[in-house]
């Protein structure tokens, strides 16, 4: 029995209509497939933006901004600029160097660049770490020490301040030398792991390729 014309479209359209899901496993559009590559490269893009401004930031809160705090200072550094640290006749020194309002405005760099600086960084070596530390137990305990390094930072800020202030103790002053010290201490720990940890991750994509060269 033929069939008519209008059945015969009829059934070719709906072989039409069931031809993409004829093939399971395939999206209905194969541009929207991103590899493992491309899905790397997106974070490496995110990385490079992150490492920009953590740079920037470093450069305009410890460079620029705290250097030019010597200005009001007489010439003495600001605490966060210690990498060794200060001792209480220092910080003695530096109330009496610094009136009302130069101390209202080291606590003004401390509420923004100062604030902003370990955050930004934080979360960029989060992400580092977070992308090519592969063990588990090693991407927590690096994800631990940025965790820290952010707090010990942002404490020290508050403790700096309280050191300055008129009629601080000895007290105040060695806290925030701790804290200051520790930030460094935990930053320079923090760079060298994102460092190894980059390498580490280049080293295992040239070994297949060696391998298979081989």
């Amino acid at each position: 029995m033929s069939k008519t014309p209008a059945q015969r479209a009829r059934k070719h359209g709906e072989r039409a209509a069931v031809a993409p899901s004829a093939r399971p496993g395939l999206p209905a559009n194969p541009t929207t497939r991103r590899t493992p590559e491309q899905a790397q490269g997106n974070a490496r893009l995110i990385i490079i933006a992150a490492l920009v401004a953590s740079v920037f930031m470093f450069w305009y809160y410890h460079l620029l901004t705290l250097s030019q705090m010597t200005q009001l200072s007489g010439g003495l550094a600001m605490p966060d600029s210690l990498v060794g640290g200060f001792s209480p006749d220092y910080a003695h020194r530096l109330q009496g160097a610094l009136d009302d309002a130069a101390r209202g405005q080291l606590s003004y760099v401390h509420k923004t660049a100062g604030t902003l600086f370990p955050l930004i960084s934080g979360f960029t070596f989060l992400l580092v770490f977070g992308t090519w530390v592969k063990g588990k137990v090693l991407r927590r305990v690096s994800f631990a020490v940025v965790v820290v390094f952010a707090i010990v930072r942002l404490w020290g800020n508050i403790a700096v301040d309280s050191a300055l202030a008129p009629g601080a103790d000895a007290g105040a002053a060695v806290l925030a030398s701790v804290l200051v010290v520790a930030g460094w201490v935990l930053l320079f720990a923090i760079l060298l792991g994102a460092g190894a940890a980059v390498l580490a991750a280049r080293r295992r994509r040239t070994t297949p390729e060696r391998a298979s060269g081989a």
